[in-house]
């Protein structure tokens, strides 16, 4: 081949890009927090690249669908991490390793460093506690084999889990005043807000009681206060808008009990709903459950099974208001727009 005849050499990418290999973990979180953080402070325009390496091969099956829900997830993540910073921060997701069979560490580094080459990036970042084959531990070896490719690697310093017994999170004194904080307005929202300082005292003593108590096992990671105040404003909206949704459903079944034909059609309902941790679960779950008409039965991770009065109790739930705000408080306006249950059930059909 003659010099007219070769290829163009790739454009290398900007030196912020970075590979970021997922699996479901108890880090991953500030894992993402973390690469976000290092992109912004470069102050120049990069591309985080998330890939999922599936082990069972094949762009189909239980592993396939979980990854995309995985990486869905992750870029609402970046996106509430970047705030104003979009134009310097952008996101890829992918999965990789569809077309093979993914065994060992040197299996998994070339895979991300193929994806890596394919697109210039030369820098990887691990998330501490990515074990992609189950319990096995996997990063050292991993991050051996990933050097041995001639791709930069480092691990994400995030907080990681204890392993000594239950109280298994560590915990600031962020952690202690916040959950002080929330014990001691709601001691005081029972006590109708009376500023006596008898109920100054006791409602001090029982936050100190609970914050003492459940310190290590309530929350995780650092306090982000910006987070926290945007949260709880969304939260007070969620509130007034949770109260309307009742209101209306009281008089829907007002009008079903006394009407003399009792126009009733109870039925299960079960549905996977778009929301990924507990607390939004939870908070998803108790509103149904407080909304009449609908009673939550049972959750199984993201698996709702609801029982439903009447059939426009079950329009009204499967057209997934309640959960479009559960993800507006914890996930953002962006989350929000997401399909909703009767939506997804269309386009699987």
């Amino acid at each position: 081949m003659t010099d007219g005849d070769a290829e163009p050499a790739e454009e290398a990418a900007p030196s912020g890009d970075i590979v970021v290999p997922v699996e479901e973990s108890s880090t991953l979180r500030n894992t993402v927090g973390f690469v976000v953080r290092q992109a912004v402070e470069s102050g120049e325009p990069s591309t985080l690249h998330f890939v999922f390496p599936l082990s069972s091969r094949g762009a189909v099956g239980d592993e396939y669908d979980r990854a995309n829900d995985l990486l869905e997830r992750i870029e609402l993540w970046v996106e509430e991490d970047r705030g104003d910073n979009g134009d310097l921060v952008s996101v890829e997701t992918a999965v990789v390793g569809a077309d093979e069979y993914l065994f060992s560490p040197g299996d998994y580094a070339d895979a991300i460093a193929e994806y890596a080459e394919d697109r210039g990036v030369r820098r990887v970042v691990l998330d501490p506690e990515y074990r992609p084959t189950g319990a096995t531990p996997l990063l050292p070896a991993l991050e051996w084999e990933i050097k041995g490719t001639g791709l930069d690697v480092e691990e994400a310093t995030v907080e990681r889990e204890t392993r000594r017994g239950r109280l298994v999170r560590r915990s600031g004194v962020g952690q202690f005043l916040l959950l002080f904080g929330l014990s001691a307005g709601f001691y005081l929202f029972l006590a109708g807000w009376s500023l006596t300082p008898y109920n100054l005292l006791t409602g001090a003593a029982s936050a100190g009681a609970v914050a003492a108590t459940l310190w290590h096992v309530s929350f995780t990671g650092a306090v982000d206060l910006r987070r926290l105040t945007v949260q709880f404003g969304r939260l007070c909206l969620y509130a007034v808008f949770l109260l309307w949704e009742i209101a209306k459903a009281n008089i829907q079944i007002a009008y079903v009990v006394l009407h003399p034909s009792l126009p009733i059609d109870p039925k299960m309902v079960e549905f996977d709903a778009d929301v990924w941790s507990t607390v939004p679960a939870a908070t998803l779950a108790n509103s149904i459950t407080l909304t009449p008409g609908t009673l939550t039965v049972d959750v199984q991770r993201r698996h709702f099974t609801i029982h439903s009065l009447t059939p426009g109790a079950r329009e009204d739930l499967l057209d997934g208001k309640l959960e479009r705000a559960v993800r507006f408080v914890f996930y953002g306006r962006s989350a929000a727009r997401r399909p909703s249950p009767s939506e997804r059930e269309e386009v699987e059909e």
